[in-house]
Formats: C-alpha cells, sequence, structure tokens
C-alpha cells in the first residue's frame, strides 16, 4: 500500500519561494513511490478558517486529509521569527490528538538565518499540543537559496537540496520503521 504525505503549506503566496522546497519535496517523493498532495490553506474558505467553523465542508476535508495521511510536512515562510498566522488558524483547527502516531516533517523559509531556530521555538510546542512525537528535524531555509527561474519553476542551492534529502532519508525510515511494527499490540501505540 502506498503511503500517503500530505503537505501542508502556510503560505500566504501561491508564489512564495518556499514552493522550491516544497516542490523538490514533492517530486522526490514521487520518485521514492510516496503519494503526497499538497494542501493550500489559504485556499480554504478564510471566514471558515478564522471563526473555525468545523462545519465547513472544505474544513472538514482538509482535517480529513490530516486524519489519513501517514505523515505530514508542515511548510511556512517566517514571519516575525515565527511561522505564518495562515497555517497558526490551520493548526488551531486540528483535533487535540490530530497529530499522533504521525511523523511530522516542518519546512521553513526566512529572510534571514537570525531565524533559523523558529521551528524549534514556534511550531514544535504547538505540534507537541496536538500530540505530535515524533517531529523530524525539519529544514530552513534562507530566502537568497531559493532561485526564482524566469520560466518558472526554482532552482535550490546544494545546501538546501542536501537537507531536504537528509529528511526525506529520516521520514523514509520513520515511515518504514512504523511499517514494521504492530498496529495493535495491547497498552502500547506505534
Amino acid at each position: 500500500m502506498t503511503q500517503k504525505i500530505l503537505i501542508v503549506s502556510g503560505s500566504p503566496s501561491l508564489s512564495s519561494r518556499l514552493y522550491g522546497p516544497v516542490q523538490y519535496l514533492q517530486g522526490r517523493l514521487a520518485e521514492e513511490g510516496f503519494a503526497s498532495e499538497l494542501l493550500h490553506i489559504v485556499e480554504l474558505p478564510p471566514a471558515d478558517l478564522v471563526t473555525a467553523n468545523f462545519a465547513g465542508t472544505e474544513i472538514r476535508e482538509a482535517l480529513r486529509k490530516v486524519e489519513e495521511a501517514d505523515a505530514v510536512v508542515f511548510a511556512s515562510p517566517v514571519y516575525k521569527a515565527s511561522f505564518s498566522g495562515v497555517l497558526k488558524t490551520f493548526l488551531d483547527l486540528i483535533p487535540q490528538e490530530g497529530l499522533r502516531d504521525k511523523p511530522v516533517l516542518p519546512i521553513f523559509v526566512g529572510g534571514t538565518i537570525a531565524h533559523l531556530l523558529s521551528i524549534d521555538y514556534s511550531l514544535k510546542p504547538v505540534l507537541n499540543a496536538l500530540a505530535a512525537r515524533n517531529i523530524l528535524g525539519g529544514v530552513y531555509s534562507v530566502d537568497r537559496e531559493i532561485e526564482r527561474r524566469p520560466e518558472g519553476g526554482y532552482i535550490l542551492s546544494g545546501e538546501t537540496q542536501s537537507r531536504l534529502e537528509r529528511s526525506l532519508s529520516e521520514l523514509k525510515l520513520e515511515l518504514a520503521r512504523r511499517e514494521s511494527v504492530p498496529a495493535e499490540l495491547p497498552g502500547v501505540r506505534a
């Protein structure tokens, strides 16, 4: 059975440099035989996000995708030394234990190396509150490491590609480990 990876983009812009690493990761996941889907939070109904309308059809569908994913990648630009408010509104809708038993991979893109620890200090505590216990190291890239191509797409620095490859290896190992552990042992969670 093909494992499903959900990539959740917290960018308020569909042309953000964030999509350089996201597209690279999607391509590599496909090469490795994983099914991936990209969820653009900014395309969800804004009123439903802001008012936490759990009854909204598109919100329910997005939360179903999180629930059914074998692993989740949370991608965000860095603003004010933290992840985007767009991502925060979506994280607020995920049920209290909605990330239990799922490997989670953060990918951040910021304007400066000064915010390198924003994954650790801003995102990881929120993910822990959602019962994520297997948060992978993550990838932080600086804008200048992601070049927009005039014809479309992006060129990533060798360093960014290397960090993405390490994170992909870590994710693959974790998913393989989870597959080899029996799903239902009495009193034990995989």
